[in-house]
């Protein structure tokens, strides 16, 4: 069996042990929740310091606190001591894990946990690589995760990757053999139900290589996409886009390390462990990522945005929250328009950007954004879901844009043609629906 073509390896799949609580056990992917420590306070609650991989992760919103270092070596000491203690025990065979997750707003998001290789992955700009990023990857925001997976023992992935399969040949058929279950349970916080099941049997693990290998043929790539000039891609970042960015960067580190000597391209740190979920999933839904910047004055930022698009923006101050969704959805399809909604310590509005230069409202206001948060301070977070906005948005010294979401049925074809989209453009569903942490995989 030929897996290099397609970038995949079968990887030996660490799971909790029959006697660890998985409702405890399994947190939310460390890149959610960002400005809510609330949210992450609820959790540390409901583990009640039982074995959890809460204790093996960095939730982002922690990571400018002064005890990162601290922190980073005691997920790096329970990592070892999770696997010299038995928590973590493989699979009986190397194989993959085909995944049945219920969330708040779908009964059914289909997956499999495979291992991709690195070598096939490529996130810098104008990458023809068989998998690419979906978004800008900021290589600034790079050294925080690498010094967290640098010295880790395991690696517990919150990655996403998407597969385009509008025939559902790779990941939905496998649910009609029967597969051995491995776990059942309730998710914590009331973020759904998560069902796994064994796929390790040579016949099984052919199947999934032959569907992929038939999406991975030129001819096939082609036809589909009239991209007869294009490099293959058939795997594209859904979540977790700066963590396979991660892995990446310590891999290429790793070879230079050794010379590129031959030897070292067995090692287990060359692959990750992701889910693939195939975009035609009915429950995979596309969401906005808004923005919320704080310490900023919104009256000087609109009037430095008036001057920044010579004239060509105007704002409109609504009464309410519904009459400004009314009145921008009326304005915003007006060609050559682009209508952002926003709120702030006055209340709610719109700006309206006559003929813009990009083709995303997202990549115009952050044409702005960037430059002016860098010259005038100020801090932006990136936001799942419009009751969030709401809530921070309208504080004082804040403000919040509302953006509305792509079409994930295009997304493949817009990156073979145009590259990667603006950094969060659009997220796998609200923050509730991300991967939970489950299987691990030793990387060392």
């Amino acid at each position: 069996m030929n897996l290099d073509k397609i970038g995949l390896q079968v990887p030996e799949i660490l799971l909790p042990n029959q006697d660890i609580d998985l409702h405890k056990w399994s947190v939310v992917a460390c890149d959610q929740y960002t400005s809510q420590p609330e949210y992450w306070s609820e959790s540390k609650e409901t583990t009640n310091n039982e074995p959890s991989t809460l204790n093996v992760i960095f939730p982002e919103v922690f990571l400018e606190d002064s005890d990162g270092d601290e922190r980073i070596k005691n997920i790096n000491t329970t990592m070892q001591q999770y696997l010299d203690d038995g928590v973590l025990t493989a699979m009986k065979n190397k194989g993959f894990v085909l995944v049945d997750r219920k969330t708040s707003q779908a009964d059914s998001r289909k997956g499999l946990v495979v291992a991709i290789d690195l070598e096939q992955y490529d996130f810098n700009k104008g990458s023809q690589t068989l998998i690419r990023a979906t978004e800008g990857t900021i290589v600034d925001r790079l050294p925080p995760r690498i010094k967290v997976r640098q010295d880790a023992a395991i690696e517990l992935p919150h990655i996403m990757v998407l597969i385009d399969d509008p025939e559902r040949t790779v990941i939905e058929p496998l649910f009609n053999k029967n597969p051995e279950p491995l776990y059942d349970f309730d998710l914590m916080m009331e973020s759904g139900h998560l069902k796994g099941y064994a796929i390790d049997t040579p016949e099984l693990v052919q199947q999934v290589a032959d569907a992929l290998t038939h999406l991975a043929s030129p001819e096939v790539f082609s036809k589909k996409y009239n991209a007869e000039d294009k490099e293959v891609l058939l795997y594209a970042m859904g979540d977790g886009n700066h963590s396979l960015a991660t892995a990446k960067a310590i891999w290429e580190k790793i070879k230079e390390d050794a010379d590129n000597s031959l030897t070292e391209m067995d090692n287990p740190a060359r692959y990750a462990l992701v889910e693939l979920v195939n975009i035609h999933d009915e429950g995979l839904q596309f969401e906005p990522i808004h923005r919320v910047i704080f310490n900023v004055d919104p009256e000087q930022l609109l009037k430095d945005m008036h001057s920044h698009f010579s004239g060509n923006c105007n704002v409109c101050r609504c009464d309410s929250e519904e009459e400004m969704k009314k009145r921008s959805t009326e304005v915003s399809n007006i060609e050559n328009v682009h209508v952002i909604p926003f709120n702030d310590a006055s209340g709610y509005g719109y700006i309206q950007i006559e003929n813009p230069v990009f083709t995303l409202e997202l990549a115009t206001i952050e044409s702005f954004l960037n430059d002016y948060l860098e010259e005038n301070g100020g801090k932006v977070d990136f936001i799942h879901g419009d009751d969030v906005v709401n809530e921070l948005g309208v504080k004082e010294g804040n403000m919040g844009f509302f953006f509305p979401p792509i079409s994930k049925h295009s997304l493949f074809k817009t990156i073979i043609f145009d590259g990667a989209l603006p950094r969060k453009t659009f997220s796998m569903g609200e923050a509730d629906e991300k991967r939970f942490y489950l299987e691990a995989r030793k990387i060392k």
